[in-house]
């Protein structure tokens, strides 16, 4: 079968440009390409709906059912003494997040620290593809949406890392920082690259404790590297994708 089955809870796809989602996949008319039907929305507009046509190939995470059969669930009723965190929770659907919240409740309910609880902002997200992209903090269009178009800059840069200087692949790296208000705030910080996974964890902390664009500039580069990059001053000139409808990455910039 071309698609044997979809969750209920629709794929959602994050980007700088939109958020997505998959409402339905379908075999192309011509050919045996894919026919991908989107659901974008952007804030403070009206959802659209589009069709990516021609895909010649849809990675899809479908995740997995719970095993949770055996457990009699159904002959459950309802308690005060159950606590859930994680997924059910609507919140956000990673494993280390659901971890972190789980410890947070342990350190309230016996250890008596009531302010133990869980921030949700600038959680850093990896997609452990080839090459990898991180993500933390808010994408342009939510950080507009916040702080306003006049407030925020946004800085990018794309080069290929001097791992591959000597080798027949050259392939790039993108980043861009999202930055908000007179001081530039680093907001948001989206990059696709060899190594982006490794190096986003200390910069999801500095993110955390509200570095601006100037305490990145002052920072020492560490050289050779691609983390070196987000050190140095670039143009606040943007650079879009010829079809922001197709940009499923969390950031807009040619790759």
């Amino acid at each position: 079968m071309l698609v044997t089955g979809r969750r209920q809870r629709l794929l959602t796809l994050s980007s700088g440009c939109e958020s997505a989602q998959v409402k339905a996949v379908a075999k192309s008319p011509g050919g045996d390409l894919l026919d991908v039907t989107v659901t974008s929305s952007v804030p403070g507009h009206k959802p659209t709906v589009g069709v990516i046509r021609d895909v010649d190939c849809l990675l899809w995470a479908v995740g997995r059912v719970p095993n949770t059969e055996g457990l009699c669930l159904h002959h459950v009723v309802s308690s005060l003494s159950f606590a859930v965190l994680g997924t059910p929770t609507s919140s956000v659907p990673a494993l280390q997040v659901a971890i972190a919240a789980g410890r947070r409740l342990m350190h309230r309910l016996f250890e008596g620290q009531q302010d133990s609880k869980l921030d949700y902002s600038n959680i850093p997200t990896v997609v452990f593809s080839h090459p990898p992209i991180g993500t933390v903090g808010l994408t342009e269009d939510e950080a507009i949406s916040v702080y306003g178009k006049e407030n925020v800059k946004i800085y990018n840069t794309s080069f290929t890392p001097l791992y591959h200087a000597v080798t027949e692949r050259k392939s790039k790296c993108v980043m861009k920082l999202v930055c908000a208000g007179k001081e530039e705030k680093v907001v948001g910080l989206h990059m696709q690259g060899l190594g982006c996974d490794e190096m986003l964890q200390g910069f999801a902390v500095a993110i955390k404790m509200g570095a601006t664009k100037a305490n990145f500039d002052s920072t020492v580069a560490i050289h050779p590297t691609s983390a070196e990059e987000l050190t140095r001053k670039y143009s606040g000139v943007e650079q879009v994708l010829p079809d922001e409808s197709l940009c499923c990455l969390p950031f807009c910039a040619p790759l």
